[in-house]
Protein backbone atom coordinates (compact mmCIF):
# COMPACT_ATOMS: atom_id res chain seq x y z
CA UNK A 1 0.00 0.00 0.00
CA UNK A 2 1.51 3.37 -0.87
CA UNK A 3 2.21 5.34 1.80
CA UNK A 4 2.44 8.79 -0.21
CA UNK A 5 2.07 11.97 2.07
CA UNK A 6 2.49 15.28 1.62
CA UNK A 7 3.52 15.42 -2.10
CA UNK A 8 4.27 19.07 -2.81
CA UNK A 9 6.70 19.05 0.03
CA UNK A 10 7.95 15.78 -1.79
CA UNK A 11 8.48 17.55 -5.33
CA UNK A 12 10.23 20.59 -3.47
CA UNK A 13 12.79 18.61 -1.41
CA UNK A 14 13.38 16.66 -4.30
CA UNK A 15 13.99 19.80 -6.81
CA UNK A 16 16.26 21.65 -4.55
CA UNK A 17 18.60 18.51 -3.94
CA UNK A 18 18.56 18.64 -7.46
CA UNK A 19 19.39 22.30 -7.89
CA UNK A 20 22.90 21.77 -5.85
CA UNK A 21 23.63 18.21 -7.22
CA UNK A 22 22.58 17.58 -10.68
CA UNK A 23 25.14 15.92 -12.54
CA UNK A 24 26.54 17.70 -15.72
CA UNK A 25 25.93 15.33 -18.47
CA UNK A 26 26.26 16.38 -22.16
CA UNK A 27 22.24 15.58 -23.15
CA UNK A 28 20.85 17.44 -20.31
CA UNK A 29 18.86 19.95 -21.36
CA UNK A 30 18.56 19.03 -25.10
CA UNK A 31 15.34 18.89 -26.61
CA UNK A 32 15.64 17.92 -29.83
CA UNK A 33 13.69 14.17 -30.44
CA UNK A 34 17.25 12.54 -32.47
CA UNK A 35 19.24 14.09 -29.70
CA UNK A 36 17.42 12.34 -27.08
CA UNK A 37 16.95 9.33 -28.73
CA UNK A 38 20.38 8.52 -29.49
CA UNK A 39 21.07 9.25 -25.59
CA UNK A 40 18.51 6.91 -24.31
CA UNK A 41 19.64 4.15 -26.56
CA UNK A 42 23.05 4.65 -25.31
CA UNK A 43 22.04 4.72 -21.81
CA UNK A 44 19.92 1.37 -21.81
CA UNK A 45 22.36 -0.93 -20.38
CA UNK A 46 25.78 1.12 -20.24
CA UNK A 47 26.74 3.40 -17.78
CA UNK A 48 26.50 7.26 -17.70
CA UNK A 49 30.25 8.00 -17.96
CA UNK A 50 31.02 5.93 -21.14
CA UNK A 51 28.13 7.32 -22.79
CA UNK A 52 29.47 10.51 -21.96
CA UNK A 53 32.49 9.74 -23.76
CA UNK A 54 30.76 8.56 -27.11
CA UNK A 55 27.75 10.73 -27.24
CA UNK A 56 28.84 13.85 -28.59
CA UNK A 57 31.17 11.99 -31.02
CA UNK A 58 28.67 10.26 -32.31
CA UNK A 59 26.33 13.22 -32.95
CA UNK A 60 29.12 14.96 -34.53
CA UNK A 61 29.51 11.90 -37.03
CA UNK A 62 25.56 11.43 -37.45
CA UNK A 63 24.14 14.84 -36.54
CA UNK A 64 20.35 13.71 -38.17
CA UNK A 65 17.96 11.14 -38.34
CA UNK A 66 18.46 11.29 -42.46
CA UNK A 67 22.41 10.89 -42.10
CA UNK A 68 22.38 7.97 -39.66
CA UNK A 69 19.90 6.34 -42.16
CA UNK A 70 21.78 6.89 -45.18
CA UNK A 71 25.12 5.63 -43.29
CA UNK A 72 26.63 2.02 -43.96
CA UNK A 73 25.52 -0.08 -41.02
CA UNK A 74 29.62 -1.23 -40.28
CA UNK A 75 30.19 2.82 -39.85
CA UNK A 76 27.73 2.96 -37.25
CA UNK A 77 28.83 -0.19 -35.49
CA UNK A 78 32.67 1.75 -35.67
CA UNK A 79 30.62 4.64 -33.93
CA UNK A 80 29.43 2.49 -31.11
CA UNK A 81 32.57 1.01 -30.17
CA UNK A 82 32.79 1.07 -26.42
CA UNK A 83 28.88 1.05 -25.59
CA UNK A 84 28.99 -2.65 -26.08
CA UNK A 85 25.83 -4.40 -26.54
CA UNK A 86 25.77 -4.02 -30.17
CA UNK A 87 21.96 -5.20 -31.02
CA UNK A 88 21.64 -1.32 -29.46
CA UNK A 89 23.15 0.21 -33.01
CA UNK A 90 21.35 -1.56 -34.66
CA UNK A 91 18.03 -1.17 -33.43
CA UNK A 92 19.26 3.03 -33.46
CA UNK A 93 19.84 2.46 -37.12
CA UNK A 94 16.90 0.62 -37.88
CA UNK A 95 14.87 3.65 -36.03
CA UNK A 96 16.55 5.95 -38.82
CA UNK A 97 15.25 4.17 -41.54
CA UNK A 98 11.93 4.13 -39.96
CA UNK A 99 11.92 7.72 -39.33
CA UNK A 100 12.96 8.41 -42.78
CA UNK A 101 10.44 6.46 -44.62
CA UNK A 102 7.45 6.79 -42.49
CA UNK A 103 7.73 10.15 -40.65
CA UNK A 104 9.41 12.29 -43.12
CA UNK A 105 12.71 12.19 -40.86
CA UNK A 106 10.87 13.57 -37.56
CA UNK A 107 10.11 11.23 -34.33
CA UNK A 108 6.83 10.75 -34.09
CA UNK A 109 5.59 11.96 -30.32
CA UNK A 110 2.58 9.78 -29.79
CA UNK A 111 3.04 6.76 -27.83
CA UNK A 112 1.91 4.12 -29.90
CA UNK A 113 3.90 5.26 -32.48
CA UNK A 114 7.16 5.17 -30.87
CA UNK A 115 6.21 1.79 -29.17
CA UNK A 116 6.44 0.46 -32.92
CA UNK A 117 9.93 1.68 -33.35
CA UNK A 118 12.84 -1.38 -32.53
CA UNK A 119 14.29 -1.49 -29.02
CA UNK A 120 11.99 1.46 -27.88
CA UNK A 121 10.14 -0.02 -24.39
CA UNK A 122 7.82 1.76 -22.02
CA UNK A 123 10.79 3.72 -20.34
CA UNK A 124 11.96 4.75 -23.01
CA UNK A 125 8.85 5.73 -24.60
CA UNK A 126 7.89 8.01 -21.64
CA UNK A 127 11.78 9.33 -21.54
CA UNK A 128 11.22 10.54 -25.62
CA UNK A 129 7.62 12.33 -24.64
CA UNK A 130 9.04 14.17 -20.90
CA UNK A 131 12.54 14.89 -22.60
CA UNK A 132 11.63 16.11 -25.97
CA UNK A 133 8.21 16.83 -26.24
CA UNK A 134 7.80 18.07 -23.31
CA UNK A 135 4.90 15.39 -22.11
CA UNK A 136 3.80 14.97 -18.39
CA UNK A 137 5.35 11.36 -18.71
CA UNK A 138 6.71 9.43 -15.83
CA UNK A 139 10.42 8.05 -17.21
CA UNK A 140 10.61 4.65 -14.58
CA UNK A 141 14.05 3.57 -14.78
CA UNK A 142 15.68 1.38 -11.88
CA UNK A 143 16.47 4.10 -10.21
CA UNK A 144 13.23 5.88 -10.10
CA UNK A 145 11.75 3.01 -9.62
CA UNK A 146 13.75 1.97 -6.41
CA UNK A 147 13.25 6.17 -4.94
CA UNK A 148 9.23 5.66 -5.30
CA UNK A 149 9.53 2.39 -4.42
CA UNK A 150 11.02 3.05 -0.96
CA UNK A 151 9.54 6.89 -0.37
CA UNK A 152 5.94 5.54 -1.45
CA UNK A 153 5.27 1.89 -0.70
CA UNK A 154 5.89 0.13 2.69
CA UNK A 155 6.55 -2.84 0.32
CA UNK A 156 7.62 -3.64 -3.39
CA UNK A 157 4.80 -2.25 -4.82
CA UNK A 158 3.08 -3.42 -8.29
CA UNK A 159 3.96 -2.12 -11.29
CA UNK A 160 0.44 -0.79 -11.47
CA UNK A 161 0.99 0.97 -7.94
CA UNK A 162 4.06 2.39 -8.89
CA UNK A 163 2.92 3.55 -12.22
CA UNK A 164 -0.45 5.04 -10.48
CA UNK A 165 1.97 6.86 -7.66
CA UNK A 166 4.98 7.61 -10.14
CA UNK A 167 1.88 9.75 -12.20
CA UNK A 168 0.81 11.69 -8.74
CA UNK A 169 4.04 13.14 -7.89
CA UNK A 170 4.91 14.47 -11.71
CA UNK A 171 4.65 18.75 -11.07
CA UNK A 172 3.06 20.39 -12.96
CA UNK A 173 4.92 21.97 -16.10
CA UNK A 174 8.01 20.08 -14.79
CA UNK A 175 8.38 16.75 -15.85
CA UNK A 176 11.93 16.68 -17.95
CA UNK A 177 13.24 18.41 -14.80
CA UNK A 178 11.64 16.21 -12.04
CA UNK A 179 12.27 12.76 -14.43
CA UNK A 180 16.20 14.13 -14.56
CA UNK A 181 16.24 14.65 -10.72
CA UNK A 182 14.88 11.25 -9.30
CA UNK A 183 17.25 9.95 -11.64
CA UNK A 184 20.36 12.03 -9.99
CA UNK A 185 18.58 11.12 -7.16
CA UNK A 186 18.74 7.76 -7.08
CA UNK A 187 22.10 7.43 -8.69
CA UNK A 188 23.60 9.41 -5.97
CA UNK A 189 21.65 9.73 -2.90
CA UNK A 190 19.00 6.44 -2.91
CA UNK A 191 21.72 4.42 -4.29
CA UNK A 192 20.91 0.53 -4.41
CA UNK A 193 23.04 -0.75 -1.89
CA UNK A 194 24.21 2.06 0.55
CA UNK A 195 21.54 4.71 0.63
CA UNK A 196 22.43 7.73 2.43
CA UNK A 197 19.32 8.06 4.23
CA UNK A 198 20.89 9.39 7.53
CA UNK A 199 21.69 13.12 4.82
CA UNK A 200 18.36 12.52 2.40
CA UNK A 201 16.23 15.65 2.26
CA UNK A 202 13.71 12.53 2.58
CA UNK A 203 14.39 11.05 5.44
CA UNK A 204 11.20 12.21 7.61
CA UNK A 205 9.18 11.31 4.79
CA UNK A 206 10.33 7.98 3.46
CA UNK A 207 8.37 4.89 4.12
CA UNK A 208 11.31 2.69 3.92
CA UNK A 209 12.69 4.38 6.61
CA UNK A 210 10.46 4.90 8.68
CA UNK A 211 10.26 0.90 8.69
CA UNK A 212 14.12 0.49 8.76
CA UNK A 213 14.23 -1.12 5.46
CA UNK A 214 15.14 0.70 2.55
CA UNK A 215 17.57 -2.43 1.67
CA UNK A 216 14.07 -4.52 1.07
CA UNK A 217 13.67 -2.37 -2.33
CA UNK A 218 16.76 -3.69 -4.19
CA UNK A 219 16.63 -4.65 -7.38
CA UNK A 220 17.20 -9.06 -7.15
CA UNK A 221 20.04 -9.97 -8.53
CA UNK A 222 20.95 -13.78 -9.36
CA UNK A 223 23.27 -15.05 -6.93
CA UNK A 224 25.71 -16.51 -9.69
CA UNK A 225 25.28 -14.75 -12.38
CA UNK A 226 27.28 -15.81 -15.42
CA UNK A 227 30.56 -14.65 -15.79
CA UNK A 228 31.44 -12.24 -18.46
CA UNK A 229 34.63 -13.49 -19.81
CA UNK A 230 34.29 -16.52 -21.46
CA UNK A 231 30.85 -15.68 -21.71
CA UNK A 232 28.85 -15.62 -25.08
CA UNK A 233 28.05 -11.50 -25.03
CA UNK A 234 32.23 -11.81 -24.40
CA UNK A 235 32.74 -13.31 -27.54
CA UNK A 236 30.46 -11.75 -29.09
CA UNK A 237 31.43 -8.30 -28.18
CA UNK A 238 35.10 -9.77 -29.61
CA UNK A 239 33.69 -10.75 -32.83
CA UNK A 240 31.87 -7.64 -33.09
CA UNK A 241 35.18 -5.80 -32.58
CA UNK A 242 36.82 -7.50 -35.30
CA UNK A 243 34.55 -7.39 -37.93
CA UNK A 244 34.62 -3.36 -37.19
CA UNK A 245 38.24 -3.20 -38.07
CA UNK A 246 37.80 -4.64 -41.32
CA UNK A 247 38.26 -2.18 -44.54
CA UNK A 248 34.83 -1.78 -46.20
CA UNK A 249 34.28 -4.55 -48.81
CA UNK A 250 37.06 -7.27 -47.29
CA UNK A 251 36.21 -10.43 -46.00
CA UNK A 252 38.21 -12.40 -43.35
CA UNK A 253 37.88 -16.25 -43.08
CA UNK A 254 36.44 -18.09 -39.77
CA UNK A 255 40.18 -18.78 -39.21
CA UNK A 256 40.50 -15.04 -38.80
CA UNK A 257 37.75 -14.75 -36.37
CA UNK A 258 39.13 -17.76 -34.21
CA UNK A 259 42.85 -15.66 -33.94
CA UNK A 260 41.15 -12.75 -33.12
CA UNK A 261 39.07 -13.88 -30.26
CA UNK A 262 41.46 -16.02 -28.84
CA UNK A 263 39.46 -18.89 -26.95
CA UNK A 264 40.05 -19.72 -24.14
CA UNK A 265 40.27 -23.16 -22.32
CA UNK A 266 36.07 -23.05 -21.45
CA UNK A 267 34.96 -26.01 -23.62
CA UNK A 268 34.44 -23.72 -26.76
CA UNK A 269 34.93 -24.58 -29.83
CA UNK A 270 35.28 -23.69 -33.68
CA UNK A 271 31.73 -24.66 -34.29
CA UNK A 272 30.39 -22.70 -31.22
CA UNK A 273 31.78 -19.63 -32.54
CA UNK A 274 30.30 -20.51 -36.30
CA UNK A 275 26.62 -20.65 -34.34
CA UNK A 276 27.67 -16.78 -32.77
CA UNK A 277 28.52 -16.06 -36.15
CA UNK A 278 25.72 -16.86 -37.69
CA UNK A 279 23.72 -15.21 -34.98
CA UNK A 280 25.40 -12.20 -35.38
CA UNK A 281 24.37 -12.28 -38.84
CA UNK A 282 20.66 -12.42 -38.33
CA UNK A 283 20.97 -9.72 -36.18
CA UNK A 284 22.31 -7.15 -38.97
CA UNK A 285 25.83 -7.30 -36.62
CA UNK A 286 27.65 -9.36 -39.45
CA UNK A 287 27.71 -10.08 -43.04
CA UNK A 288 28.50 -13.66 -44.31
CA UNK A 289 30.22 -13.84 -47.97
CA UNK A 290 28.59 -16.91 -49.80
CA UNK A 291 31.10 -19.73 -51.45
CA UNK A 292 32.51 -22.76 -49.59
CA UNK A 293 34.70 -21.17 -47.35
CA UNK A 294 32.55 -19.07 -44.69
CA UNK A 295 33.92 -15.64 -44.51
CA UNK A 296 33.05 -12.49 -42.44
CA UNK A 297 32.13 -9.11 -43.49
CA UNK A 298 31.00 -5.53 -41.97
CA UNK A 299 27.49 -5.58 -42.54
CA UNK A 300 26.51 -2.98 -45.17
Amino acid sequence: MAKLLLIAEIQTRILNWYAENRRDLPWRGRTDPYEILVSEIMLQQTGVERVAETYQRFLDQFPTFASLAAAPRGDVLRAWAGLGYNRRAVYLHECAKLVVRDYDGQLPSAPEKLRRLPGIGPYTVAAIQSFAFGAEAAALDTNIRRVIGRVAFDEPPSDLDLNEVAGRLLPAGRSAEWNQALMDFGSLQCTARRPACVVCPLLDLCAAVQQFSPRAFERKVAERPEPYLGSRRYYRGKIVAFVRELPPGQTASLDAVLAAVKLTDDGHDRTWIESLVRDLEAEGLVKLAGGDELRIAVPT
